[in-house]
């Protein structure tokens, strides 16, 4: 594993991790009748908090592409998945609650099973695919099951909206990460003309717009504990799954490997989930009367 995308990716999840929590400080305060509204976004950038959130983010996101130009896509995802250790480093200093069982228990969770993933997969790059079908079936899939989730939170409401969006949110984003890496691909061969004449950054543009509204209404209407988790499962899983799927990684498919790779990515998931529901995790400000409200609309 290159030391330099280790230090990317790392960078990129601190940054990540920091902008949620500012993000979702100002979220939580914004109108509700803004939920999956693009006036959403209108609204929080007045909010100097959530500026200095996105602004996090998007150093974030660069890193992120950087290291995802250095490296392969299944290697770079599970390293972001660390994001949610520093926000949750941050959210501890706001709320001084201690790590406890849970949070030490759902530390070793993720750093383990990232280690086992990376370790275990061996993580390569090799021939994309350049079949289109193969392409569009999976993006189409990933962007199908994200509509599916957003058009039924939208329904539930606050019963399990939160939840459903963040985990839509995560498939776009991990979409994105993959379209992000064909894009510089594309700039490495043939510079800024060969990058323009494709479709991939804008689709990289239309997903982190959409990404962005999914996860901010997430943010507005829960505790940062309940939207996180499935956010941060999801994008690498979808990320993964784009980088084996058409864009060439190799894993090591062998019986001990896939059992190890799978091993790995449950307790990803396990980690995350324990250390997402933390109690120093934000648990926001919705008061009741923005409940009924929302509930009802």
């Amino acid at each position: 594993m290159s030391v330099l995308v280790l230090i990317l990716a790392v960078s990129a999840a601190c940054c990540l991790g920091f902008g949620f929590v500012l993000q979702q400080n100002a979220a939580q305060r914004a109108p509700l009748s803004d939920f999956l509204s693009p006036r959403l976004l209108l609204d929080l950038m007045q909010v100097p908090r959530w500026l200095g959130g996105i602004a996090l983010m998007v150093a974030g996101m660069v890193l992120g592409a950087i290291a995802l130009s250095q490296g392969e896509i299944s290697l770079v995802e599970p390293l972001l998945a660390t994001n949610l250790l520093f926000a949750l480093a941050l959210s501890r200093k706001q709320t001084r609650q201690p790590l406890g069982r849970q949070g030490w228990a759902g530390l070793a969770l993720l750093a383990g099973g990232v280690t086992a993933f990376i370790v275990a997969g061996e993580p390569r790059g090799g021939t994309a695919v350049t079949d289109p079908f193969r392409h569009w079936l999976i993006i189409g899939a990933m962007i199908g099951v994200a509509l599916l989730l957003t058009t039924y939170a939208k329904r539930s409401r606050l019963s399990a909206a939160p939840v459903l969006l963040a985990l839509a949110a995560g498939l776009l984003y991990g979409v994105q990460d993959a379209l992000t890496r064909v894009s510089g691909e594309r700039f490495t061969q043939g510079g800024l003309t060969e990058l323009v004449t494709g479709w991939q950054p804008y689709g990289v543009a239309a997903l982190g717009v959409a990404g962005l509204i999914l996860v901010q209404s997430a943010f507005e209407t829960a505790p940062l504990r309940m939207s996180l988790p499935a956010l941060t499962a999801a994008q690498p899983l979808a990320g993964i799954l784009c980088g084996v799927g058409f864009l060439g990684d190799r894993l090591r498919t062998d019986t001990g490997a896939l059992a190890w790779e799978a091993a790995g990515l449950a307790a990803i998931v396990g980690g995350i989930v324990l250390l997402g529901l933390h109690p120093c995790m934000p648990s926001g400000t919705t008061k009741p009367e923005r409940v009924q409200a929302l509930q009802r609309g």
